[in-house]
């Protein structure tokens, strides 16, 4: 897909959430990516059963937990097995699988472009199947649709949408004296320099685990870069702008700030984000810079799942000028290569009921996609609400031109951590990456 391609196919980030007309990347290990050959048809009781195999990341287990009784209750005679491996892995194996010919008939797919796994890349390579035909794909908003489609068709179902933004312990927060979020950066900076004082770890990063390195630029971002400019993006893709000359160099000193005040854990190159979870659960760190979607995560490790919440990261000391980034949930897709398309088919346009996006997005405290009388937002995200209208911008990697950009922005916030790189370097590389 050209450059040309790509200003045409995306609607700007204002456009986004002007049509929204409000709120509508993350995962974790629990089992091997399967390898076998992912469809065959088996014999029960003199009855042919059809066996489907899908391979998620970990914070879509509990959505799917949430659906699939219901399908199987509906589809007797599809025997659908899930199963669920980390971010990174799917990134490399599963999209190997899908290039090879033998990957699961559904899988995880990532909205927009910007990753090997994401709607564009695996679309674009013919490896998805067209779902424009189903009913719920005609109900996307407009502003979402480059998350979705690719030249004009649907390649991705996703339920809704996510934010980032600081999950908290508000008992740890009672303890220190905070009686409220801050609303403008100084503050932030002043809570911390609080918890810390109070003997606590105000940020518990987990930065082992490669997709975490990226979430606390992604929430300064958008007051940094996009408050200012909401029309970057098409600058960058017409070559007028780049990341070393822009907010991006901001966010990335406001990152190391953080660290170089100590108000980070101990080693976070060799922390987990399962070790960055149980902190903040636990109560031995505050806070986590963290997307909505893995709250169920952090409050199945807390003692009460009513001790967390969120608020948005303060990205700029005007509260006026504090932009969040909120963006589609990772989804999933049908393999165009599969044995049995359109039997994987049927089980997306199962999901796409109304009651299974309300199901699906309630599991991962999403927004959902449409909504109705049954939809429900979570309260720790109502938060976030004011800013969707006018203030909000998807995340950064839905609209980078290939596939190179993301792991590069892992590596270099990596390299910052640990001194083995500058702020300059850092985004010289991340230029580099995007005009591959």
């Amino acid at each position: 897909m050209t450059m040309t391609d790509l200003r045409n196919a995306r609607v700007s980030r204002a456009q986004f959430f002007r049509m929204m007309g409000g709120l509508a990347a993350a995962a974790v290990a629990t089992t091997a990516c399967s390898t076998r050959p992912q469809t065959t048809t088996t014999t029960t009781g003199g009855q042919s059963a059809t066996e489907l195999k899908f391979v998620g990341v970990s914070d879509q287990k509990a959505p799917m937990d949430a659906v699939l009784a219901g399908y199987q209750q509906a589809k007797p005679s599809v025997r659908l097995t899930p199963s669920y491996a980390p971010t990174d892995q799917v990134q490399t194996s599963l999209r190997t699988q899908l290039g090879a010919g033998n990957a699961p008939d559904l899988h995880v797919v990532y909205p927009g472009n910007g990753s090997a796994m994401s709607m564009s890349q695996i679309a674009g390579a013919g490896l998805l199947a067209d779902l424009s035909a189903q009913a719920w794909a005609a109900t996307i908003p407009t502003g979402f649709k480059p998350a979705f489609q690719l030249d004009g068709k649907t390649y991705m179902y996703s339920a809704g949408s996510s934010v980032i933004g600081a999950v908290y312990n508000k008992k740890v927060f009672e303890k220190a004296g905070v009686e409220q979020p801050p609303t403008t950066w100084s503050e932030f900076l002043a809570l911390c320099g609080k918890l810390k004082k109070a003997g606590v770890v105000p940020i518990a990063l987990g930065a082992q685990t490669p997709w975490v390195t990226q979430l606390i630029t992604y929430a300064l971002v958008p007051s940094t870069v996009y408050a200012k400019d909401p029309t970057f993006d098409d600058k960058q893709l017409a070559g007028q702008a780049s990341f070393a000359d822009s907010g991006w160099r901001q966010a990335m000193e406001m990152y190391l700030e953080l660290q170089k005040r100590g108000f980070f854990n101990d080693n976070p190159n060799g922390t987990t984000f399962e070790q960055q979870t149980s902190m903040v659960a636990t109560g031995k760190a505050a806070m986590a810079i963290q997307v909505s979607a893995v709250l169920p995560d952090f409050r199945k490790a807390a003692s009460s799942p009513d001790d967390l919440s969120m608020f948005p990261l303060p990205g700029a000391d005007d509260a006026a000028s504090v932009w969040i980034p909120a963006g589609v949930v990772v989804g999933l897709g049908v393999n165009a290569k599969g044995k049995n398309v359109e039997e994987a088919k049927a089980f997306v346009d199962f999901l796409g009921k109304q009651e299974n996006i309300n199901a699906w997005a309630k599991a991962i405290s999403a927004i959902p996609l449409t909504q109705d009388a049954g939809s429900t937002i979570d309260p720790a995200v109502e938060s976030f609400l004011p800013f969707t209208k006018d203030r909000a911008v998807p995340f950064m990697d839905q609209r980078w031109p290939n596939a190179e950009v993301q792991p590069v922005h892992f590596a270099v916030v990596q390299e910052l951590l640990s001194g083995k790189a500058t702020v300059d370097e850092a985004l010289k590389k991340m230029d580099e990456a995007y005009r591959k």
